[in-house]
C-alpha cells in the first residue's frame, strides 16, 4: 500500500480528545488516535501535528468571565501544550518517535518552534507535534495549523472532526443536509462553510493547500485518507 501524500498536517481539535466517559482527556480516544497515525508512519508518511485546546480552556466572553481576550489566547495556548503532552506521551508509550515544539518558550517540556529543525526531524521520521498555536493572541489553532503546514512544505491539512465531511449543513442539527464529496475554496466561501476560521482558509487557499475533512474517531479512516481512499471531503 503506497501513501498519495508524503508529509502531512493534521489538524485536531482539543474537543475531540475528551469523551462523555471522560473529561478533558479520554485515554481510549488518545490511544486510538496515536494507533492510526503509528500506521501511517509506517507506511512512510511523514506526520505534523497541531492540537486545539478547547477540551481544557476555551476563550470565554470576555464580559462573562472578566479575562481580556489576549490573556485568555494565552491561556489556551498553554491548553494546547498539555494536550500536545498527553498525545506525545500515548505515541511514545506505543514506540513513536516524537518531538513536541512550542511557539512559546518553555525549555523544560519542550524544544522552541525552529522551522529547519522541525523539518529535519520529520525527514527522520519523528512525529512533530505544533504548541502553543502562532505563538500569538488574536490567532487560532486553525491558523496555526494552516501556517505550520504551509512552513514545512505540507501536501495536504488534514482536519480531524467528529463528523464525515463538510455538509450543506451541520449533519448533528438538520438531518437532510448534503455532504460534499470535493468542493472548491471559493464555494466554501460563497455558501459561507465553516471549514475553518477565514485566516486559516485564505492562508490555505493562497498557497494552494488542500484541506480534507474527516471523522477522525473511525479507526483506519486516517490511513484511508492518506493512500487516497475518497474519505471525508476534499476542499482545493
Amino acid at each position: 500500500m503506497l501513501p498519495k501524500y508524503k508529509r502531512i498536517l493534521l489538524k485536531l481539535s482539543g474537543e475531540s480528545l475528551s469523551s462523555e466517559r471522560a473529561e478533558p482527556f479520554d485515554p481510549q480516544i488518545i490511544e486510538q488516535y496515536a494507533r492510526d497515525i503509528k500506521a501511517i508512519t509506517e507506511l512512510g508518511v511523514q506526520v505534523a501535528l497541531v492540537i486545539g485546546g478547547g477540551n481544557i480552556y476555551r476563550g470565554l466572553n470576555e464580559n462573562e468571565t472578566g479575562i481580556e481576550r489576549a490573556h485568555g489566547d494565552y491561556m489556551g495556548m498553554l491548553a494546547t501544550m498539555i494536550n500536545g503532552m498527553a498525545l506525545q506521551a500515548m505515541l511514545e508509550k506505543i514506540g513513536v518517535n516524537t518531538r513536541l515544539q512550542s511557539a512559546i518558550k518553555m525549555e523544560q517540556v519542550a524544544e522552541p518552534y525552529i522551522r529547519r529543525r522541525a523539518m529535519r526531524h520529520l525527514e527522520k521520521g519523528r512525529v512533530v507535534i505544533f504548541g502553543a498555536g502562532t505563538g500569538n493572541p488574536y490567532f487560532t489553532t486553525d491558523t496555526a495549523g494552516s501556517l505550520r503546514a504551509v512552513e514545512i512544505g505540507a501536501d495536504v491539512i488534514l482536519k480531524g472532526t467528529r463528523v464525515d465531511g463538510i455538509y450543506t449543513a451541520d449533519p448533528e442539527k438538520d438531518p437532510t443536509a448534503v455532504k460534499y464529496q470535493t468542493i472548491t475554496f471559493q464555494e466554501c466561501i460563497t455558501k459561507g462553510l465553516k471549514v475553518m476560521d477565514m485566516t486559516a482558509f485564505t492562508l490555505c487557499m493562497e498557497n494552494k493547500l488542500p484541506i480534507i475533512v474527516f471523522d477522525m474517531n473511525k479507526t483506519g479512516n486516517l490511513m484511508s485518507v492518506v493512500t487516497g481512499n475518497k474519505v471525508g471531503t476534499l476542499v482545493s
